[in-house]
């Protein structure tokens, strides 16, 4: 959502169990990913272009023979910097699969999150892979394209020294990312349940950072007592700090993800057949595997199928 439409979705009134997997910054190598059951060094099969799919590409993006993909690449493990400064990830990987699928290659440039939207309604990127939940809001005035699924979780420090409720997080410190669904949460949702109920609400409706990165120096520094996050990105998070990080409570508000296009763009039909291709292929699961999050594989690609 940009809007920060974040990555996750709301979460039900009252219950705040939030998934937050950020790395510290200099963790997100693809050394480190390996103890996450990742394994950023595996090799993908190749991927061969689809002439009926190419066919659907704009004449436009044909002629220019790449797809530029925006990603706010401190989301480890699906887009995050390794130790030689490159982008790399799930999202990175399948960004790319997609673009040889269409006979393109794909140009993945780092981002803000927050500023990723209105690039691609600004005609600066011509998709997303960036964790961007599909909502409602967002596809009214941007398509996206399903390919995975993850829900928001809640990180503390190692034995929850300060007995965090991730059901009940009025008054706590809470990190998260600006722009996230998570800062939206507790913004909406969280806050105003808290207020309701009598309690202390929490402080600036979340301390907000740019990066995620930052998100989880947050908590380890003990500036705060909670993060929220993506699944995925909570689990890399408790591998790559070590064990100075725990998960609580439940993974909350599953949903898909979904690439982000300019709005009725003509190669949204193609992304999705690339998508599902590359499912039928065998691809997919092998970029997912590479990057152990394989339990968040869809068997079929939509447009626009955000439930709420």
């Amino acid at each position: 959502m940009t809007a920060r439409t974040q990555r996750t979705r709301l979460f039900a009134a009252g219950v705040a169990a939030v998934s937050v997997s950020l790395v510290l910054t200099g963790c997100g190598s693809s050394k480190s990913g390996s103890s996450t059951g990742a394994n950023a060094s595996a090799t993908v099969p190749a991927v061969t272009s689809d002439a009926s799919l190419a066919a659907l590409v704009p004449a436009d993006i044909k002629s220019a023979g790449k797809i530029v993909v925006a990603t706010d690449a401190s989301y480890a493990p699906n887009e995050f910097k390794d130790d030689k400064g490159a982008i790399v990830g799930m999202d990175v990987d399948l960004a790319n699969a997609i673009a040889k699928k269409l006979g393109l290659t794909a140009d993945v440039q780092n981002a803000t999150f927050d500023a990723i939207i209105p690039g691609i309604t600004g005609n600066k990127y011509t998709m997303s892979m960036s964790s961007f939940t599909d909502t409602k809001e967002r596809e009214a005035s941007v398509d996206m394209v399903t390919y995975f699924s993850a829900g928001t979780g809640a990180a503390v420090k190692k034995g929850n020294p300060e007995k965090i409720d991730p059901t009940d997080l009025c008054g706590k410190k809470v990190a998260v990312q600006t722009g996230t669904t998570q800062a939206d949460a507790i913004k909406d949702t969280i806050n105003p349940a808290c207020a309701k109920a009598g309690k202390p609400t929490i402080p600036n409706d979340g301390d907000k950072f740019d990066l995620q990165t930052d998100v989880t120096q947050s908590l380890v520094s003990g500036r705060d007592q909670v993060m929220l996050a993506d699944s995925p990105v909570v689990d890399y998070a408790i591998k790559q700090t070590n064990g100075q990080l725990e998960k609580i409570g439940q993974v909350t508000d599953t949903a898909p993800y979904g690439v982000v296009l300019a709005k009725n763009s003509p190669l949204t039909k193609a992304v999705q057949g690339a998508i599902q291709s590359l499912m039928a292929d065998g691809t997919y699961k092998s970029i997912l595997e590479k990057w152990g999050v394989q339990a968040g594989a869809i068997d079929k690609s939509a447009v626009n199928g955000a439930a709420s």
